[in-house]
């Protein structure tokens, strides 16, 4: 990372190739996060069927969730001191949930949604190895946090399917 005149670096105790591995992979998580948000409130607005009102209640607080996770992870980035991605080219380039296809049904956009969450509690996963390396506590406690949740969203979105 290059600084700007004027600038002062980041000294916070975990040398810049260690931030920026976590950084990296924040970046992805954010992606995701992100990825799933927009799928999240698409399929809250189209969503049909004997349980809509459940469904559309339900996608609404996931998406809530995820809008306010965004901000979270990004400015974890910024901490780090990197820039965090924020164009949809980005998100597209580092994200692993594959955007929907057309209008699913609300069994598929069910399955769809449950699949995005683990997909994210795999992501931050992934993450936790970099950031427990880089002995970076405030970003362990954030994955932490994320997985707990995007895994408790992935079992209440499967348990409609039993």
């Amino acid at each position: 990372m290059s600084e700007n005149p004027g600038q002062i670096g980041v000294n916070i105790g975990i040398p810049e190739d260690q931030r920026r591995d976590v950084a990296d992979g924040l970046s992805r998580l954010l992606a995701d996060t992100y990825t799933l948000y927009l799928k999240t409130h698409n399929f809250h607005w189209n969503v049909t069927g004997p349980m809509f009102n459940t469904l559309h209640t339900m996608f609404e607080v996931q998406y809530n969730e995820l809008a306010l996770a965004v901000d979270e992870i990004a400015e974890r980035i910024r901490a780090l001191g990197f820039p965090a991605p924020g164009s949809y080219a980005a998100f597209s380039e580092l994200s692993s949930i594959p955007e929907a296809e057309g209008v699913p049904g609300a069994s598929d956009m069910i399955k769809q949604l449950a699949e995005g969450q683990e997909t994210v509690a795999r992501t931050a996963r992934e993450v936790f190895t970099a950031a427990d390396g880089a002995n970076d506590q405030p970003t362990a406690d954030l994955l932490t946090q994320r997985m707990n949740l995007h895994e408790k969203n992935a079992w209440m979105l499967r348990s409609f399917l039993a």
